[in-house]
């Protein structure tokens, strides 16, 4: 499977699980790709921003995500730090709940949706599990999340997550971009 190159940027309109926007440029670092963005939500009457600068390796495993978050309790920073292997390392500390994991992903971005789907290039009919160091919107905590990708044909793939029980059919562009992700975000740019 071959993706065609990033664009310069990217943007998403949150849907029904939020309201809010997300806005992404891309810079190459060699081989490597950074990632920078920006995400703001409204969600249950509370508002949130999560700004990101992530870091993937020509094989789009995530090597270093700094991520920052503002809301009405105050701001709060993470810098996660991956070694390629699965393993981890939270503000400088070791994150054994991650072994395993070779993507960040944000509960506030579509974008991060592309990880997983670069790295695993699997071909149509093919199905994978996709463990992710998970980043939650409000306060930034990182967990363990369960995943599971199914590619469906050129542009699809049926997503899971067991542990709330979420699934639906995502759809992306020729890059490797979510353009439609039922329910959480749609592409606007």
């Amino acid at each position: 499977m071959t993706f065609s190159p990033p664009p310069k940027t990217a943007a998403w309109r949150h849907l029904d699980a939020q309201t809010g926007f997300e806005v992404v440029y891309f810079r190459p670092l060699g081989d490597w790709h950074r990632i920078e963005g920006c995400t703001t939500g409204l969600e249950e009457g509370r508002t949130w921003i999560v700004e990101y600068a992530i870091d993937v390796d020509a094989d789009w495993l995530t090597r270093r995500a700094e991520v920052t978050g503002r809301s009405a309790a105050g701001s709060r920073r993470t810098t996660l730090e991956g070694d390629g292997d699965g393993h981890w390392r939270m503000d400088g500390v070791p994150a054994p709940h991650l072994d395993g994991c070779f993507d960040v992903d944000l509960e506030s971005s579509a974008m991060t949706n592309a990880f997983p789907v670069h790295r695993m290039r699997l071909a149509v009919g093919a199905a994978s599990e996709a463990p992710a160091a998970y980043v939650r919107s409000l306060n930034l905590s990182v967990e363990r999340l369960e995943q599971h990708y199914a590619r469906v044909d050129r542009e699809s793939y049926d997503y899971v997550s067991p542990a709330d029980g979420f699934s639906c059919r995502l759809v992306y562009d020729q890059a490797g971009f979510v353009l439609d992700y039922p329910g959480i975000a749609v592409r606007a740019l």
